[in-house]
């Protein structure tokens, strides 16, 4: 089992070829590691101190456990197949299962259809990867754009609140957030969510433009302006891990 640590994050590679994330945290009162487990992911929590290598040899103890309590929940992300120029494959768009395929032409574009999208990939293929995961790191940034426009004309007016500029990029474990000078971050693995999770995280950072907290006066704001919000974090708990792997099959090493 191979790690790498980063950020609040532990990624496993299993031997069986998963991937395992686990949320790694300091505890002012933990006395020892451990190790949770919920539908919300896996968690070690440990005192401060605490040597990297401890943590790890401590999950490397545990990864059996681990891996079958993730397993059972739905939680662990399963290999995904490459991306590869010329062969079709299938992708999540928008909450519904869609088709990917290739086609030659004089400029490389996106078209997007009922079934799905076909990449537009001039001859000779000699950069098509990085080329096509380019076309779509932008298609997936207009789909939410296109989105988060209608909703902020919604929303705007209730809250009498506005975020000063929009930036959609790969986030590695968050799906928002809002920085100080009231700039909403949204992940671009959200254009393959549904679009009603999609919302749910930029109603989730509006909010925060008026409580910066979690405190229960802004789960109320979250609350007054969509009823349904818990239905759509806990899809995003339950789906959020496959998302990202998707993403990062789809786009990696395009830069944000």
């Amino acid at each position: 089992m191979a790690q790498h640590l980063e950020g609040d994050w532990l990624e496993l590679a299993t031997a069986g070829g998963n991937t395992i994330r686990v949320l790694k945290a300091t505890h002012p009162r933990a006395r020892r590691l451990r190790l949770t487990v919920t539908p919300k992911g896996a968690r070690v929590t440990y005192p401060d101190g605490t040597h990297p290598a401890q943590v790890s040899a401590f999950l490397r103890h545990h990864a059996d456990w681990l891996e079958q309590k993730l397993d059972e929940l739905n939680l662990i992300v399963k290999p995904l197949p490459p991306l590869r120029v010329g062969h079709a494959s299938t992708l999540p768009l928008r909450g519904e299962l869609a088709t990917l395929d290739w086609a030659d032409g004089a400029y490389p574009k996106i078209e997007a259809h009922a079934e799905g999208l076909t990449l537009v990939i001039p001859r000779p293929h000699t950069r098509a990867l990085p080329v096509a995961r380019g076309l779509l790191a932008s298609h997936f940034e207009s789909l939410i754009r296109r989105d988060v426009a209608r909703w902020l004309a919604f929303y705007v007016p209730q809250l009498g609140l506005a975020p000063t500029a929009l930036k959609v990029r790969p986030m590695k474990s968050l799906w928002g957030s809002l920085d100080t000078r009231d700039r909403i971050n949204l992940d671009l693995a959200l254009a393959l969510a549904p679009p009603v999770a999609l919302r749910y995280v930029l109603v989730h950072e509006l909010c925060h433009l008026r409580v910066r907290s979690h405190a229960p006066r802004f789960w109320a704001q979250v609350e007054s302006l969509l009823p349904d919000w818990r239905e759509q974090r806990d899809w995003l708990r339950v789906n959020g891990a496959t998302l990202k792997a998707e993403l990062d099959r789809l786009v990696a090493d395009v830069a944000d």
